[in-house]
């Protein structure tokens, strides 16, 4: 149905393909969710120095980034402050679909949030986010960790032209 949120099992068909919905999960059955599927960390950036948006493309640049190191289990701990995260999983969307991103409700009870925007119908690549530390001590944060919920929308129609932004193919 045009308009309608995707429920469990027809996100859990759509990842089996053709095309693969979802690729490079950790887990179906922990990630898969009543209406959504989970997203989990890759990898965690320092932003180095400020990022500049114009009126134009040309003059749009994205901050400098630093890879930040988890220990030898696999965790990391975070300093208040703004952080990259860059998910596991890549994203196929056809043009019948467009999703959202929502923080796991544990990560904001623990003083963080994550920032999203829009993945539009025809995205393709391994998305990037914005996780905000708010709480004064930081926060840990494990290699693979469930942080966010995709959340897939059927359009009423497909648009003429998928997206062809900047980041379609990001991280692949």
């Amino acid at each position: 149905m045009a308009g309608s949120v995707l429920n469990r099992e027809t996100i859990a068909a759509m990842v089996d393909g053709p095309p693969r919905l979802i690729e490079n999960y950790v887990s179906m059955e922990l990630q898969l969710q009543p209406n959504g599927f989970d997203l989990s960390l890759h990898e965690v950036s320092r932003l180095t120095m400020p990022g500049q948006i114009g009126t134009d493309n040309a003059d749009r640049f994205l901050p400098a980034t630093e890879p930040m190191e988890f220990d030898v289990d696999g965790w990391l701990t975070l300093p208040p402050g703004p952080h990259l995260i860059t998910f596991n999983e890549i994203i196929n969307l056809p043009l019948s679909l467009m999703a959202l991103g929502y923080p796991r409700s544990s990560l904001l009870r623990s003083g963080a949030a994550i920032h999203t925007a829009v993945w539009d119908a025809g995205y393709q690549g391994r998305s990037q986010s914005l996780l905000t530390v708010h709480h004064a001590e930081g926060f840990r944060l494990q290699r693979n960790a469930r942080l966010a919920q995709l959340v897939f929308f059927r359009l009423s129609a497909p648009p003429s032209e998928g997206y062809q932004g900047r980041y379609q193919g990001e991280g692949l």
